[in-house]
């Protein structure tokens, strides 16, 4: 399964890889095909849909990858205040990157 995330959070055990900063383009072409949104916020969501070229739906669910599973990781260079939502334009000006995270076994 392809998912796509919010962070790099680790909720099963096992041995990953994680490989970026992925470029805009490569992040597309990785997950060209399905893939499950787990992206909590209509922000993150709105950038990514226009990052990715693609709509990106909110659904705040937990993932538990598999071995094969892969994921396109949205990652902020920085914690925001506790409760702190950003806007697009906000989030679009802070420190992110996007990351590929597989599940090996």
């Amino acid at each position: 399964m392809n998912y796509l995330l919010n962070s790099p959070v680790l909720n099963t055990y096992g041995v990953y890889k994680f490989e970026g900063p992925l470029e805009p383009e490569e992040a597309r072409e990785r997950l060209s095909g399905d893939f499950i949104s787990a992206i909590g916020y209509e922000s993150t969501a709105a950038l990514l849909s226009k990052l990715l070229r693609r709509i990106v739906l909110v659904d705040r669910i937990t993932v538990e990858m598999e071995p094969g599973d892969t994921a396109l990781v949205f990652r902020l260079h920085t914690r925001l205040p506790e409760g702190k939502v950003l806007s697009m334009a906000e989030i679009a000006d802070v420190d992110y990157d996007l990351s590929w995270l597989e599940r090996v076994s």
